[in-house]
């Protein structure tokens, strides 16, 4: 690649994405702490139209590419300019500015979700140097005190091998899977845990869900709350009756590529959003 080249595209993509966000205040959303944007850079404006919408939890896959972390589905989808930086860390880190240090002007929890495609040693490598560069916008972890910033960033996918005693400073969590619900490791280590629909349960969200498979996911969050972790779920089918399920059993993040369905679902319940 050509280098000079590709920080010009980066610099211009960025201060388009950027200045977006400043040309004009987006007029007031009640944050939605229960929505998560699965594949979020897959929408015509990254990030924005999850924010727009009030979602508070947002996924980028990413992977490492000539020193830099590339966001996208597949190597074919990567592209010079659309780097985690533009894409997500510059503009989130503009927003908290405007907002008083937080995501939305309300105080309010807020998920980055990082999904590792390819070489996690070398993709968790760049992702420190970033997450240093904004250190303030992060939630930190140091000998075992978590020091609670406007983003909590999840490591998902490919996830590194991190060990969970070590005491140096840390700006990430990973994302448990059901089978490791009850391996002990520190909630501030382990923050959510999250595993596919279909192996878990059968229910497509038609009629009644099976008085088994309900007592099997209210056990699941159970077991998650009391070791301090958020529950999601992804590839569920997306229709509102089984949203509402999962809302009534505890989830906390229902995870979509159909932003304005959820938003308009959540903005209209009268259940209370988990915290």
């Amino acid at each position: 690649m050509n280098r000079p080249r590709r920080t010009s595209l980066i610099l211009i993509f960025t201060l388009t994405i950027t200045g977006r966000a400043l040309a004009a205040d987006a007029p007031a959303v009640t944050p939605l702490l229960n929505a998560h944007a699965h594949n979020d850079y897959e929408h015509e404006h990254p990030l924005f139209d999850a924010l727009d919408q009030g979602f508070a939890s947002v996924e980028a896959d990413v992977y490492p590419v000539d020193g830099e972390l590339l966001v996208g589905h597949n190597r074919r989808d990567l592209k010079p300019e659309r780097t985690l930086e533009s894409l997500y860390l510059a503009p989130l880190a503009e927003r908290a500015e405007k907002n008083g240090g937080h995501v939305f002007p309300q105080v309010t929890r807020f998920f980055l979700l990082i999904d590792f495609k390819a070489d996690p040693p070398e993709t968790y490598r760049l992702l420190q140097q970033l997450l240093d560069k904004h250190a303030s916008l992060f939630t930190s972890i140091e000998n075992d005190h978590v020091h609670p910033a406007a983003i909590t960033v999840v490591l998902t996918g490919n996830r590194p091998k991190l060990d969970p005693n070590d005491k140096s400073l840390r700006y990430v969590g990973l994302d448990g899977r059901i089978s490791e619900l009850e391996n002990g490791t520190p909630a501030h280590f382990m923050p959510m845990v999250s595993d596919s629909w279909r192996p878990q349960f059968h229910w497509d969200g038609s009629g009644e869900m099976p008085s088994t498979e309900r007592a099997k996911l209210v056990e699941i969050v159970a077991k998650a709350h009391a070791a301090g972790r958020v529950v999601r779920f992804w590839a569920t089918p997306e229709n509102e009756n089984l949203w509402r399920e999962l809302r009534a059993d505890g989830v906390d993040l229902l995870n979509t590529d159909q932003l304005a369905r959820l938003a308009k679902f959540l903005n209209a319940s009268s259940a209370p959003q988990h915290p």
